[in-house]
């Protein structure tokens, strides 16, 4: 570990040029004392590193040095494909590893594209998960990630929405969705098609904050022939998706509603104002929204408030003003 942070300090001073104790201690994610105990680890290994003093000093590296210690092991290699996602990367046990192997690639490269690359990370920066959601606590995402790359068997206790129960899992991948990960696996105790024509363990979609206890086996599994975890999840958005919407709403709404309409509603709620008609003469429209069940699009519908009255169907008309006029006898 020692040896990685020191190969890390060097490529920092390399690729960045001065850097003071603080600066270095944050980037390392280490204290200042340790930041200079390194410092001197370095010099006294031949490196030429200056410390200069002052307000405006900090620690360099001789003027014209270079190291050529530049190469990729395989874990850094491996945790390149995070590169854009360095929250993801840290729950995955890879930040220290994605951090060396980016300042590796950096200090390869010609300084005219190394100064791009720093410019791309000044001006851009990806935030996946949504506004005002806490991420989900995932304490055995570490483990899990290790049994999906060594293809080993995983033993989990499951919270699902009817109980905990036990799984042996054939964990395939993982997937970042909203902030939220989530395991593709083999359910091995579960009969169904694992790939198209085949016969085997059910692959399912599990979340990985509901693993309440996890197991990584010694045996490992194969893989299902011809499976592609991309391909896969996008199916089985596509199928949720057209499980969630069961039924389109006919709705009339005013002109905020259509402003809260794609905050609330989110693709669903952009589609429906593409079949907006033409505006009444106090701007309202008429509308259809793809929405779920009765039960949770009442509740949906509700959070619009006086903004939209519900056309139909007569169904979720009438339980949306059951709900309403329930609430109002609540406040009479």
């Amino acid at each position: 570990m020692r040896a990685d942070r020191l190969l890390a300090l060097l490529l920092l001073l390399q690729n960045r040029g001065r850097m003071t104790a603080g600066e270095l201690a944050a980037e390392l994610e280490v204290s200042v004392r340790t930041v200079y105990r390194d410092v001197e680890a370095l010099a006294a290994s031949g490196v030429p590193v200056t410390a200069d003093r002052g307000p405006e000093g900090g620690y360099r590296l001789m003027d014209g040095y270079r190291t050529r210690l530049t190469g990729l092991t395989d874990a850094e290699a491996d945790a390149l494909f995070l590169t854009g996602a360095p929250g993801p990367a840290r729950d995955l046990g890879l930040g220290a590893v994605l951090t060396t192997a980016q300042l590796k690639l950096q200090a390869a490269l010609p300084a005219e594209l190394a100064d791009r690359t720093r410019r791309v990370q000044d001006r851009f920066h990806l935030d996946a998960p949504a506004w005002f959601r806490d991420a989900d606590p995932v304490a055995h995402l570490a483990p899990v990630a290790r049994a999906v790359w060594e293809q080993r068997v995983l033993r989990v206790h499951y919270r699902r929405w009817r109980g905990e129960v036990n799984r042996e899992l054939h964990p395939l991948g993982l997937v970042l969705k909203g902030g939220i990960w989530y395991l593709v696996a083999g359910a091995a105790d579960e009969s169904g098609a694992a790939g198209a024509g085949s016969a085997g363990p059910a692959v399912r979609t599990y979340r990985v904050s509901r693993l309440l206890a996890v197991e990584v086996a010694e045996e490992t599994f194969e893989r299902p022939a011809g499976f592609d975890l991309a391909a896969h999840w996008t199916e089985t958005a596509r199928r949720l998706t057209a499980a969630l919407h069961q039924q389109t709403a006919r709705l009339r709404i005013s002109p905020q509603a259509r402003r809260l309409l794609p905050m609330q509603f989110g693709a669903a709620g952009t589609r429906a104002l593409d079949t907006a008609g033409p505006p009444d003469g106090e701007g309202w429209v008429e509308v259809d929204l793809a929405v779920e069940s009765t039960a949770v699009a009442v509740g949906d519908l509700l959070r619009l408030g006086p903004e939209a009255v519900v056309l139909g169907p007569p169904g979720l008309r009438e339980a949306v003003a059951a709900a309403a006029t329930a609430v109002a006898r609540r406040y009479a």
